[in-house]
């Protein structure tokens, strides 16, 4: 039956929040910035609150098919269905499988399945941003903690495993970014462009 619930998760991820919100102002969100459909790239150009509006939104494509998969069958119905949307979100097929990075959409859907955790590295990702000023940083920060504070927590070692997996994703779609952060090119959080 898990088979049945990926595809719909899968098309759940793929929905182009970032895309949606810039088009109400005449902006093509894929040729400004970072060129990146994601929050940050939505809050250099549009402000802040558009970008948490944006985040918000990409967060809920995570969290609704991990809590469906809670309600619907067990905790790894709900990982692997947390898994397709992040790959939804990441590779849409709708759009030649060029999306976004995936952090929101992981981050909505670990709030549902690690909401303890998950709020305490929300105030992490809000600390290293504030200090930094780069919100690919506070990203990384995030997506390494995961999976080490839910090993802490003594979390079973499959639920470590697949969110690190997930996290994995994540932090490859970040490539680019990390390459500018080592060479002190990568943008600022608060940039507008």
């Amino acid at each position: 039956m898990i088979w049945l619930l990926l595809l719909p998760a899968y098309f759940v991820g793929t929905f182009p929040t970032a895309l949606i919100v810039a088009r109400t102002r005449g902006i093509d969100i894929q040729r400004v910035g970072s060129g990146n459909p994601g929050a940050s790239n939505i809050a250099r150009t549009m402000g802040t609150a558009w970008g948490v509006a944006v985040f918000v939104l990409d967060g809920l494509k995570g969290a609704i098919p991990a809590g469906a998969g809670l309600l619907l069958g067990e905790r790894a119905t709900a990982h692997a269905m947390l898994a397709a949307a992040v790959l939804g979100h990441m590779f849409p097929l709708t759009r030649r499988f060029r999306g976004g990075k995936g952090v929101a959409t992981m981050g909505g859907g670990a709030l549902v399945l690690q909401p303890v955790i998950s709020l305490g590295l929300l105030a992490l990702w809000m600390i290293v941003r504030k200090i930094s000023g780069k919100a690919s940083l506070a990203s990384l920060a995030i997506m390494f903690g995961l999976p080490i504070a839910v090993a802490v927590r003594g979390t079973p070692g499959w639920e470590v495993a697949a969110l690190a997996g997930c996290n994995a994703l994540v932090l490859a779609r970040h490539v680019d970014n990390i390459k500018r952060l080592l060479g002190g090119r990568e943008l600022s959080a608060s940039r507008r462009t």
